[in-house]
C-alpha cells in the first residue's frame, strides 16, 4: 500500500482546484518547479498519472478525478488531527455579498465546519461595495462579492448572469412607464438595470425601493412590479420576460474572492469555500 505525503496530496488538490500551477504555487505560497515535483512525487507513489497538462489546459485525468474525493477526505483527517492538539479556535470574518448568497451558502459553511472544526467563520452579509469597502479597510479577511468596477485583482470564482423577471400574470400596459422593484440606490443591480433601461429609452418608475431583498421577491412574485436578478437566484414561480416586454439585454460580470489570509489551514478552508462556489455556478 502506497504511503501518502501530505504536501503531495496537497499540491494535487490545489492543482485541481485552480486548474493552474502557477495560481497553484501562489496559493500555497511556492514555486511552480517545487509544485511539479511533489505531484510528480505522489503520481509516481501511486503508479498512476492524475494531471493531464497541455500548454493550453491542467485537467484530471480519470485516475485523478477518482482520486481526488479521497485525497480531500485524507487532507480533512489530517487538518482535523492538527486542530485537536491546538489550544482555542482560529477564525476569521468573512463577507458574502446579498446578490451572490444563493440557498447552497448555509450547506456550503456546513461542509466548511466539517472539513475543519477548529475554525470559526464570522460571515457578513451586504452590497458587494460596503463589503470590498470593509476589506480593504482591514476589517474582513475575505470577501466573496460580484465585480462592480474595474479592479481586477481577486480571483474570479465564476460568471453571473442577469435577466428580467416578474410574475406570470404581472401586466405592462404599452405607453406606461415600467414598474420596478429595487434595493437602496447603493445596490449594483439596481445601477445595472437602470443603465440598460435608460440606454434603450425605456421610461421606467422604482414603484418599491429600499426593502430587503426578500422584500423585493415578495413584491415581484406578488406581481406588483418587475425587477432584475440574477439568473439563478430569481424568486420561484417567475419568469424570464425580456422578450416578452421587448427589455434589453442585461450585461453579465464575475463573482470574484478577495483574501489576506495567510496562515495554510484557514487558505485551504478558504479554497474549500470557493469550490462549493463554483460547483453551483455554471459557466453558461
Amino acid at each position: 500500500m502506497a504511503t501518502l505525503d501530505v504536501e503531495a496530496v496537497q499540491a494535487f488538490v490545489t492543482i485541481a482546484d485552480l486548474q493552474s500551477f502557477t495560481r497553484a504555487a501562489e496559493a500555497l505560497g511556492t514555486t511552480q518547479g517545487a509544485i511539479s515535483v511533489k505531484l510528480k512525487r505522489l503520481e509516481d507513489r501511486l503508479g498512476q498519472r492524475l494531471i493531464e497538462r497541455t500548454p493550453r489546459s491542467v485537467r484530471l485525468s480519470a485516475s485523478g478525478a477518482q482520486f481526488l474525493v479521497g485525497a480531500r477526505e485524507f487532507l480533512a483527517a489530517h487538518d482535523r488531527a492538527v486542530a485537536g492538539l491546538s489550544e482555542g479556535r482560529r477564525r476569521f470574518s468573512l463577507g458574502i455579498a446579498a446578490h451572490v448568497a444563493g440557498p447552497e451558502v448555509p450547506t456550503l459553511l456546513a461542509r466548511l465546519n466539517a472539513h475543519d472544526p477548529g475554525l470559526t467563520i464570522e460571515v457578513q452579509m451586504d452590497n458587494s461595495r460596503v463589503l470590498l469597502d470593509a476589506f480593504d479597510r482591514g476589517e474582513l479577511d475575505a470577501a466573496i462579492i460580484r465585480r462592480e468596477d474595474d479592479r481586477r485583482d481577486g480571483e474570479v470564482l465564476g460568471a453571473e448572469h442577469f435577466g428580467w423577471f416578474a410574475a406570470p400574470q404581472f401586466d405592462h400596459r404599452q405607453g406606461e412607464p415600467l414598474r420596478l422593484a429595487a434595493l437602496a440606490p447603493a445596490c449594483g443591480v439596481r445601477d445595472i438595470a437602470a443603465r440598460a433601461l435608460d440606454t434603450a429609452s425605456i421610461p421606467w418608475v422604482e414603484v418599491f425601493l429600499g426593502g430587503t431583498s426578500s422584500m423585493v421577491s415578495a413584491a415581484v412574485s406578488a406581481g406588483l412590479a418587475i425587477s432584475a436578478f440574477s439568473c439563478r437566484l430569481a424568486p420561484p414561480g417567475t419568469i424570464e420576460v425580456s422578450q416578452r416586454f421587448g427589455l434589453p439585454p442585461l450585461p453579465s460580470t464575475e463573482i470574484v474572492m478577495f483574501s489576506t489570509l495567510t496562515d495554510a489551514s484557514s487558505r485551504e478552508a478558504l479554497r474549500a469555500l470557493a469550490t462549493g462556489f463554483r460547483e453551483h455556478r455554471p459557466s453558461s
